[in-house]
Formats: C-alpha cells, structure tokens, sequence
C-alpha cells in the first residue's frame, strides 16, 4: 500500500490544485506588493501571505475604506502570492518554528488541521472580533476553521452548493427543473432528457468528491467520525454511491472528461450541450461567467434534490481561511483588519460585487440593492437569481470536516475508488470496504 500512496500523492498534488478553495488560481512565482502607500507615516506594517492573486486585490480595496475610517490605527500591507504548495510549506515551517511568519496568511482548507494539530496552535483565536459578526453569518463556516471552541479563521465565501440546470435542455425533453424535489424526481428528469435528447442530466465525478459530500451531507453523516477516523463504508457512503451507480446505468449521469465539472475539459462539454446539470458550490458561477459565456440566459438556479423532504438541502463546499499568526507585529490590529476585511457588510458587499462568491455575512443576502443589481454580471448571466435560493435554503447548509485524514481520503477516493465505481464497474461495498482498509494503512 505504501508505493501505492506515493503514487497517489503525486496525483492528488494536482487534484488540490484543481479545488484550491475554488476562489482562484495561485501565481506560478512569488510577487510582493506593498498596499496602502497613501497611508500616513505611522501606519503601522502588516505582511500578508496567499496564493490566490484576487484575494490579495481584495484586502487593498478592504485595505483603503479601513484606512478612511481608522485614521488613527493606519496599516500598509505587504502582500505575498506565492504557489499553493510553496506557500502553505513555508507558512507551516514559519509558525511551527516561531521564526518569519506573515502577521496574516490565507490557508487553504484541506490545509487547516495542519495548523491545528497538538496542543499548542500556533494562531492567534479570533473570538472577540468574530463577537460582534456571530448572528449574521453562516456557522459552519466559522465553525470549520474552529478547535475547541476557538475560531481561527475566516472564510471568503459559504460555497453553498446548488443546481445548476440548463432549462434550454430540460425544455427540449419535456422536463420543469421546479419540479425536481428528490433524487428520485432527478432521476426521472434525467431518464426524459436522455430519451429525448441524447444528452445526460449530470455527472459521474470520478476526480473529486463534490458528489459524496453533499450525499453524505444530506444523511447528517461525514467521511469521518467525531474522532477524525475515516468511515468511508458507512452505510449513507454505501447509499449514496449506490444511488449515483442507479443513475449512471440508467443514462441520467455519465463520467465526464477531466473527472467533474471543475475542469477545463468538462466545461468544453458543457459548452458543447452534452450534461444538463451541474450540482456545485455557489462559486461554480464564475466558471460560466469566465469560461463558458455562450451559455448566458440558459441555466437557472434552484437547490439540490433530496432523498427525502425534509433532508437538507446544500453543504458548503471549498474554502479559504485568513488567519492571523501568533508571531506578528501588531496582532489585535491584525486581528481588527482581518474581521473588517472578511466579515463586515462593506467586505462581503465586495466579495459578492467582483468576486461572485456567496458571503458569509448573512446580512447582505438580503439586501437586493446588492444581490438583485441589474448591473451585476451574474444577476445578468442566469435566468434565476442566485440569493433568491440562497436564501431558500440558508439554514440547511450544512459543513463536511476537514481533518488530518481528510488528504487520505481524497487520494484514495479520487485515485482509485470512484474510478473502480463509475468507470469499471465495481461493486460499491467492495470498492468502498477496499478504500477503508487502504485509508486505515495509509495513516498507520
């Protein structure tokens, strides 16, 4: 198992590349700009760490209003973006051995419990200044960058995963994407539009997880359980994965090129016409605005099926949490941007305005002003309004960990078991009792 895992890390490298946090793509080389140069002269200076190019574009618009509004506690920021891999080594090493770390970095979420890990995180808790945000924001995205009850973390964005339907399609064969409720009304819906059209209705994704973790979501279950110890055979895994082999032989989803939606390669097929739906984080807007703008006024947006009313009805998926390290200068200023920056209205109004990201500030899905802009491009692009079923379904988002088994998992499942399934055949319980035992001995 030991030689397959080093292959499979290999593979996985490019895989986390692919859903960084679904917030952007990370510079090839490490760039350092400094904001805030009209700053006045006992502004104080911050670093700050990411790998995400737009993020750091971000924090300088959040950097000038806080600078208009705080005029005796200035800041000019040293921006860094580096690789993905690069940074994320580098920051560990940083705040582990107390020597040149950032006073603020961006860390991935599959990264997270790195930096958790023992007794002693080297991170600074954020709990008084999330106190004034803790009614309006969603709470497992809080909750995900939390251990023991201290918050470490704040996220871009919710990354509530919706459906995505091409009613263009759905029209041709007949079928209301209204009316689909359950998975068993999805699978109907997908049996007429395949029939009619040729076309299928979804996905087989056999390079990431997006799929299980919302079926896992939805059954009040996890690829963990409450120790951190994969439970990859449970019986909502086994369900879940039984339902979407049901789909596959009855020609409603297929696997797709590139193995899921967020790839170059699928979205050639989208464009194209060939898949119907895509069941994606909210983020996945930005992927038809930027790379699949021919589609523009056919898919609207709706929530996902269920197995049963009642179950819930998204999960969030992908993420990016700003922490603030231990080591820094000025820590509670820090500290103090970082909310301003991540959770204020004004942050999250600009999160959505030019990133398209839903916004863990609750506060803002109800301000049309913002979220039904008629300038907006994603209120123009999609024939539904995104906040319109945001709003829906705002509190049955649910959150799927992310532990220090979690990397395991992803290789094994994305590597091997998911192709086993929906690509040879396998049988779901023994693909699923063979992960679980390759998992086990991956993380002796």
């Amino acid at each position: 198992m030991k030689k397959r895992s080093s292959l499979v890390s290999i593979v996985t490298i490019l895989i986390l590349t692919l859903v960084l946090s679904a917030c952007g793509k990370s510079d090839d080389s490490k760039t350092t700009t400094q904001l805030g140069a009209n700053a006045g002269e006992n502004a104080t200076e911050l670093s700050f760490w990411t790998f995400v190019d737009l993020h750091g574009k971000h924090l300088d618009k959040m950097l000038g209003l806080w600078n208009q509004e705080n005029p005796d506690k200035q800041i000019k920021l040293n921006v860094s973006v580096m690789p993905y891999d690069d940074m994320h080594n580098k920051l560990l090493l940083a705040v582990t051995s107390g020597k040149g770390a950032p006073d603020i970095a961006d860390i991935e979420l599959g990264q997270f419990p790195k930096f958790l890990e023992g007794d002693n995180v080297p991170l600074e808790p954020l709990n008084d200044v999330f106190a004034p945000y803790k009614d309006v924001v969603v709470p497992s995205r809080v909750a995900i960058y939390s251990k023991a009850d201290q918050v470490y973390g704040f996220d871009y964005h919710v990354g509530a995963t919706l459906a995505f339907y091409n009613t263009e399609i759905l029209e041709a064969a007949g079928v209301d994407y209204k009316k689909i409720i359950t998975w068993e009304d999805y699978k109907q819906a997908g049996i007429k539009v395949f029939e009619k059209t040729g076309k299928y209705l979804g996905t087989a994704d056999t390079s990431a997880m997006w799929q299980e973790s919302l079926l896992l979501a939805q059954q009040n279950s996890d690829f963990t359980d409450e120790n951190g110890n994969p439970k990859v055979n449970s019986p909502e895994m086994i369900k879940a994965l039984e339902m979407l082999v049901d789909l596959q032989k009855n020609n409603v989803i297929h696997t797709i090129p590139g193995g899921q939606p967020d790839t170059e390669e699928a979205k050639g097929e989208y464009n194209k016409g060939n898949y119907a739906s895509a069941l994606m984080p909210e983020w996945y807007m930005s992927r038809f605005i930027n790379e699949m703008k021919d589609l523009k006024g056919k898919y609207a947006i709706a929530p996902l099926p269920v197995f049963e009313v009642g179950n819930p009805r998204s999960v969030g998926l992908g993420g990016t949490g700003t922490v603030v390290t231990k080591t820094g200068k000025n820590v509670q200023l820090a500290k103090e941007f970082v909310a301003f920056a991540k959770l204020s209205k004004e942050a999250t109004t600009e999160i959505w305005n030019t990133l398209g990201f839903d916004p863990i500030n609750m506060d803002v899905w109800k301000d049309e002003a913002v979220t039904k802009n008629p300038d907006n491009e994603y209120v123009q692009y999609f024939k539904t309004n995104a906040f319109d079923t945001l709003n829906e379904i705002k509190d049955e988002i649910k959150a799927i960990k992310s532990v220090k088994a979690s990397p395991t998992i992803g290789n094994v499942f994305n590597t091997v078991t998911l192709n086993a399934i929906f690509e040879d055949g396998k049988d779901v319980k023994e693909a699923l009792d063979e992960a679980q035992e390759a998992i086990e001995q991956e993380l002796k």
